[in-house]
């Protein structure tokens, strides 16, 4: 399994907390929610007619980086609560949404030569998200390099190569070993990786993507931490790009808990009390997914793809 969250979760996030690998929750977790935190820009928009929100949360220094437990970098939430859904009038303005903060971050596409990475295991639906989007690609290098610069510009694409390496498991080798291999080889100028990622929101699975420039670390959230994939390991630039699929029982518990307790009047101080003394450690090592699992991750997948189509081949929109 690929779910990740940042090296220092278990200790920036307690039980009350829980896990997570969106920077937007892990900047919710403190309580001067208004207060400005150094090293960390916080900015929102809402886009009532898409029925979307974007939050960026910008890491400028090292200060930020040690309170976020995070790189470094521009992190980029996108809400949206139709993501897992099948209706036209959703998730072809998403897409174009998740079209637009790729190009962003990467400062633009154009003559670039892009490798994407779906991470995860598709024999487990939760963590398929990687692979399924990697399907669904409409791969161009191969066109570019067997036809040339002409054919390119005459039906306006870009070149991008795609690859779903699987996981350790699988192969008996490491995703970033495997990647650098190809890398070696094709000589891209950007990676993107696809991933499945946890919340601690319920809410927020299946209906939340993350874009960030940071790279992404494999299996972290499981406690399977391996070779980070980001430009010191890699040599290139990466934008890593996720959708929560899990939560852990822990943060279920805990969110119940909260709720409950503070209905019958207890204060601030002793829910997190009473939280941290029912904290479990063996509940960190269950993870829950919604039932309709199957459905969702091959509505996000499609729409991802869509968005990464959007960005390498122009044609598809004509």
């Amino acid at each position: 399994m690929n779910w990740k969250q940042s090296k220092n979760s278990e200790s920036e996030t307690s039980m009350k907390g829980g896990r997570t690998d969106l920077a937007l929750e892990v900047r919710e977790s403190f309580t001067e929610d208004n207060v400005e935190i150094k090293g960390v820009i916080l900015k929102k928009e809402e886009n009532e007619q898409k029925d979307i929100r974007v939050t960026t949360v910008e890491i400028t220094d090292k200060q930020g980086e040690k309170v976020m437990g995070k790189p470094i970098g521009t992190y980029i939430t996108i809400e949206a609560p139709h993501l897992n859904e099948k209706d036209e009038n959703f998730y072809k303005p998403l897409s174009e949404e998740i079209a637009k903060y790729v190009e962003r971050l990467a400062g633009g596409l154009k003559n670039k030569q892009v490798l994407v990475v779906g991470l995860g295991n598709r024999e487990v639906t939760p963590d398929a998200l990687g692979p399924d989007v990697v399907d669904n690609l409409f791969v161009t290098r191969h066109l570019i390099n067997e036809y040339g610069k002409e054919f390119k510009e005459k039906h306006n694409m870009e070149s991008m190569s795609a690859i779903s390496p699987g996981v350790m498991a699988q192969t008996g080798m490491e995703t970033g070993e495997i990647i650098a291999g190809v890398i070696h080889e094709t000589k891209p100028d950007l990676v993107i990786v696809i991933d499945a990622l946890a919340a601690r929101s319920v809410e927020r699975l299946n209906r939340t993507v993350q874009i960030t420039d940071t790279g992404i670390s494999p299996g972290a959230g499981v406690g399977n931490n391996r070779k980070e994939l980001n430009r010191k390991n890699l040599g290139v630039d990466v934008i890593a790009l996720g959708v929560p699929t899990v939560v852990d029982a822990a943060t279920i518990v805990s969110e119940h808990l909260e709720r409950l307790l503070s209905r019958q009047g207890f204060s601030e101080k002793e829910v997190e009390c009473f939280i941290q003394e029912m904290n479990d450690p063996s509940m960190r090592n269950m993870f829950v997914t919604p039932k309709n699992i199957d459905e969702s991750i091959k509505q996000i997948s499609y729409t991802i793809s869509e968005a990464l189509n959007q960005c390498f081949f122009k044609g598809i929109g004509a």
